[in-house]
């Protein structure tokens, strides 16, 4: 089992979808649950991202908000480094 990190960036995006839109939390959390057992399948079309460096991932939350995370396979980690937005866009 993996163990799941959350950039401050993310965190302060959770916390806001958490209270503001909880349907999108929901989402989140499955994804969370996946995340723990398998980062590399699943739900949300996981991606591996070109170009990023190292084991950079990307799935589907919406149409427009995608969770983008860093597998660190020594340390069974996943670093969740942004969840709003799609890629750069804001």
């Amino acid at each position: 089992m993996y163990r799941i990190e959350i950039s401050t960036d993310a965190d302060k995006v959770i916390r806001k979808w958490k209270k503001s839109n909880p349907i999108l939390f929901k989402k989140l959390q499955k994804i969370f649950k996946e995340l723990v057992d398998h980062p590399r399948t699943g739900t949300g079309h996981p991606e591996q991202l070109k170009g990023k460096g190292g084991d950079v991932y990307s799935r589907h939350i919406t149409a427009h908000d995608r969770i983008v995370y860093e597998v660190f396979e020594d340390y069974l980690i996943v670093l969740v480094v942004t969840v709003e937005g799609h890629y750069q866009d804001k």
